[in-house]
């Protein structure tokens, strides 16, 4: 059976939660993924972020978890996003997937990312060093 883990929170993000998470014996691969804040954003000074969810944002995040996971290669898929006010360094996205092999989990992992930000109902308003901001993936 495939462990999933899919969340959304208001507190800090633990990788090597995650990484426990999906262990497994028959694994010989767990790559895993941080989504940090950077201080710069198209040239420009960020002093923070703050990331909004919609109430469906965990129902979504737990669907592209399963839609991961029911990849037979996968053993098992950890994904969490974190919402609030975030600051230079904190982690807005982790992901950990474990598989037999390290190619199969590269490429699921980085499946899990790419899908998690394609269709996660979370918008990002970021702050700039001039005082100026911006919200993002905001429909």
């Amino acid at each position: 059976m495939t462990v999933i883990l899919a969340e959304v929170l208001d507190t800090p993000l633990d990788l090597a939660a995650h990484e426990a998470a999906v262990a497994d014996p028959r694994a010989g691969a767990v790559v895993s993924f941080q989504g940090v804040v950077r201080d710069h954003d198209g040239g420009r000074g960020v002093t923070l972020l703050e990331y909004e969810g919609h109430p469906s944002a965990a129902k979504v995040l737990q669907e592209v978890a399963e839609e991961i996971a029911a990849d037979p290669a996968v053993y098992a898929v950890a994904v969490s996003h974190r919402v609030g006010t975030l600051q230079i360094g904190d982690v807005a996205l982790v992901a950990a997937v474990s598989t037999a092999h390290r190619a199969a989990a590269f490429e699921a992992c980085g499946r899990l990312v790419d899908e998690a930000k394609a269709r996660l109902p979370i918008w990002k308003r970021q702050v700039f060093t001039d005082g100026q901001e911006e919200w993002v993936n905001c429909p």
